[in-house]
């Protein structure tokens, strides 16, 4: 399998590690990732919870402190791998926390949950960092490079595709338009990468996301055309992912039919483990939880105490509550049946096939 190159970055495997809030992949697995020679993602959302940093008042400070503490945890790991960020650009504090990945020294910063359309000027003076945004369609694709072009004359370094039908956590597409059987992920994979070389005249590398657990995936993927994949919840079960015991033996416990949609109070679906749904609610009834952090933009909790406060839920089940906590995972969670480490998960992928 050939290097993947994001920008100025050459990666020896072409597999990046999902960001998954709420400190699901922190510094620990990123460094871990990045290490074994894939691309480790710290994810923002929600990084300043269980950090030590936040004190209850102070979010916003925390969370571009703590961002830029897991980065540096990645690098005591990994120093010389590849090692960058996943921001929602749904996040209230976006613009900081690109700065503070800046900061702390990301390679990559990675943006979904919403389209980045300003990314390029927050990174101007960095043009080294490479700008990855994620997409569903070929027209999400579009918008973002007119844009890009026209307004800072540049291309992303990568786009990841991501699959709303197979992937984890929140999801950029309409509840009623996922599971239909009608989305094609790499008709789509191929219909960006023929934009970017006819319209653009530039080979930009698309990352397939959503769905990958294991080689054969991985080798349909790259078949189908797409340059690299994007895994996340296959990461989720091992020594090195920063989430509690608990959280991880949700995955090895849950069936495929615990798995499905919710829709998050950011106005995006989510996919995650939903046999605990009634409690996630019924916890901030019962505690009359109130909206302390105003995490994101858009929020129908913060507004009018719809649905649930997301952030709290994710960080329960990331501390060990499974039971009143949300688990976010893909489709392909249930198959996971044991603890095992970040490198065995590379020798599976990447590793020599014996002779039959």
């Amino acid at each position: 399998m050939q290097p993947l190159q994001i920008g100025k970055y050459s990666v020896r495997y072409p597999l990046i590690q999902g960001g998954m809030g709420v400190r699901i992949s922190a510094g620990r697995l990123a460094g871990h990732v990045a290490k074994s020679g894939g691309v480790g993602l710290v994810a923002a959302a929600g990084i300043a919870l269980n950090s030590g940093l936040y004190d209850g008042r102070n979010f916003f400070q925390a969370e571009t402190e703590a961002f830029k503490a897991e980065l540096r945890k990645a690098y005591e790991i990994a120093p010389d791998g590849i090692i960058g960020v996943n921001v929602m650009v749904a996040l209230s504090d976006f613009e900081p926390l690109v700065k503070a990945a800046i900061d702390g020294g990301a390679k990559i910063i990675v943006c979904g949950a919403g389209l980045p359309m300003g990314l390029p000027e927050l990174t101007a003076d960095h043009p080294d960092v490479a700008l990855v945004p994620i997409v569903s369609s070929l027209r999400a694709a579009q918008l973002i490079v007119r844009k890009w072009r026209k307004a800072y004359n540049r291309l992303p370094d990568a786009v990841v595709v991501e699959d709303p039908d197979t992937a984890g956590g929140h999801l950029g597409e309409k509840m009623e338009n996922i599971g239909t059987g009608e989305y094609d992920q790499y008709a789509t994979i191929r219909d960006i990468k023929a934009y970017f070389r006819d319209e653009c005249g530039a080979n930009i590398p698309v990352i397939a996301a959503g769905g990958i657990w294991d080689r054969a995936d991985l080798e349909h993927a790259l078949a189908e055309g797409a340059d690299g994949v994007q895994m996340a919840s296959r990461f989720v079960c091992t020594e090195e992912c920063d989430a509690s015991d608990e959280f991880k033996q949700r995955y090895i416990d849950c069936t495929a039919e615990d798995i499905g949609l919710i829709m998050s109070p950011a106005g995006l679906p989510g996919r995650a483990i939903l046999s605990n749904k009634e409690n996630i609610r019924q916890y901030d009834l019962d505690h009359h939880t109130a909206c302390r952090m105003g995490c994101l933009k858009k929020c129908s909790y913060k507004e009018s105490g719809e649905r649930f406060c997301i952030v709290t839920a994710l960080d329960r089940a990331q501390r060990g509550d499974v039971e009143t906590g949300m688990v976010f995972c893909g489709t392909n969670a249930w198959k996971a049946d044991r603890i095992t480490t970040v490198q065995a998960i590379f020798d599976e992928l990447f590793g020599d096939v014996p002779e039959k």
